[in-house]
């Protein structure tokens, strides 16, 4: 196997693992799922909860105004954008359908979404589609497992009104070319919005949601940027800020008339009024963190452990990986010959290692296309060591015997 790409010393690694103390004491692989917290994201937000109490919530916001525009800017940098275009929301999925429901849609409109897309996001297309007569359609993958690029070429048309892509899905190590998608839509079908889901890959990759092309991008702070559960945050384009948000409070607008009003003319249109302080100042020290580390070193360093996964499990007996893609993320799935996935992730985490189970139901194309009801799923950090690493395998070659 390649060296370590990431250019991270043994101190580095001590310090990383030391800025997180629960590295220490458990095997954590579930950073797809929830990830372990730098002890700044912690302290930020304690430090918040203590300043509620003392003086008020309200006087405490205030207070925090300028660490809230900081959390702006430092989520802004994850994804190459201003501040101004950043909402901040309470999840992945309320952040991608604050920006999908803007979008008007129409009978005979056209949604295209990938094969390997979330149950969360189809099921709010198929919900949206049954109420106003549009259509879903997936686009084939290509022989690598990735979305074919010619197939997509091939199905614009006028009617195509949205094509929502996850880049890297949640039950599989493929990344799909969500750059080039956006530049054959920018080509083929310029006035077709489209909507990133870059959950998974926010805090584990580079991003440059503008050059991707995309009207909106929506993320989470508890994956793998590890920030607080109860926070996420959506990228919108300037495009995207001629929308009217499908809700609106006194925060996304202005009351002006007795029968009219004024949207906020940044990304704040798709935001609500109440949130949790504590928890957006948290993701904002998560966001700063994965920047102070440096995003090409938490590509390569977690790209490089998931690498190490997938190489330890394939040679173990009865395992297959299901990874697919020429390129990876840090997501890892596997299933074991003659056992039921959902089972082998409970002995797994029995042993002592934090992995996740994912059911069909969370990505019904992608599972019947493997021909699969469930996978265990291992998603490493930039923390993860070889004594993780080791923990899994064992544990997995206990559960495959």
């Amino acid at each position: 196997m390649l060296p370590d790409p990431s250019g991270l010393s043994d101190a580095d690694l001590e310090r990383l693992r030391d800025d997180t103390p629960a590295s220490r004491t458990c095997h954590h692989l579930n950073n797809a799922g929830s990830a372990l917290p730098p002890q700044v994201v912690v302290d930020t937000m304690v430090g918040h909860l203590r300043r509620e109490a003392e003086i008020g919530g309200y006087e405490a916001h205030d207070e925090a105004q300028e660490r809230l525009a900081a959390t702006y800017t430092a989520l802004g940098r994850l994804v190459g954008a201003p501040p101004e275009r950043i909402a901040l929301t309470t999840s992945a999925t309320d952040s991608w359908l604050r920006g999908f429901l803007s979008i008007p849609l129409d009978a005979g409109d056209r949604i295209l979404t990938s094969q390997a897309e979330y149950a969360s996001n189809v099921l709010a297309l198929l919900a949206v589609a049954r109420r106003t007569g549009a259509t879903v359609e997936a686009v084939p993958d290509d022989a690598t497992g990735v979305l074919d690029l010619d197939a997509l070429r091939d199905m614009l048309d006028e009617r195509v009104r949205v094509v929502a892509v996850t880049h890297a899905p949640s039950q599989n190590g493929l990344l799909n070319p969500v750059t080039e998608i956006g530049g054959v839509l920018r080509e083929a079908a310029p006035e077709a919005w489209y909507v990133v889901d870059a959950c998974q890959s926010v805090g584990q990759l580079p991003l440059d949601a503008p050059a991707m092309g995309a009207d909106f991008l929506s993320a989470t702070g508890r994956k793998f940027l590890r920030g607080p559960r109860g926070t996420g945050f959506l990228y919108a384009s300037e495009r995207a800020l001629t929308l009217e948000p499908a809700l609106i409070d006194l925060h996304a607008a202005t009351w002006t008339t007795p029968t009219d009003y004024v949207v906020a003319p940044t990304a704040r249109r798709f935001e609500n009024w109440e949130k949790s302080y504590a928890g957006m100042l948290g993701m904002g020290a998560a966001a700063e963190y994965a920047l102070a580390t440096g995003l090409d070193v938490l590509a390569g360093r977690i790209g490089w452990m998931a690498e190490r996964c997938r190489e330890g499990l394939a040679e173990l007996p009865r395992v297959r990986v299901h990874d697919r893609g020429t390129r990876r993320s840090g997501i890892v799935t596997f299933s074991v010959a003659g056992r039921d996935a959902a089972d082998v992730a409970r002995e797994i985490k029995a042993a002592g290692v934090n992995v996740s189970y994912s059911p069909r139901e969370y990505a019904v194309r992608d599972f019947d296309a493997q021909g699969v009801t469930g996978l265990v799923r291992v998603s490493p950090h930039v923390f993860t060591s070889d004594d993780d690493v080791s923990a899994l395998l064992d544990a997995v070659a206990a559960a495959s015997r």
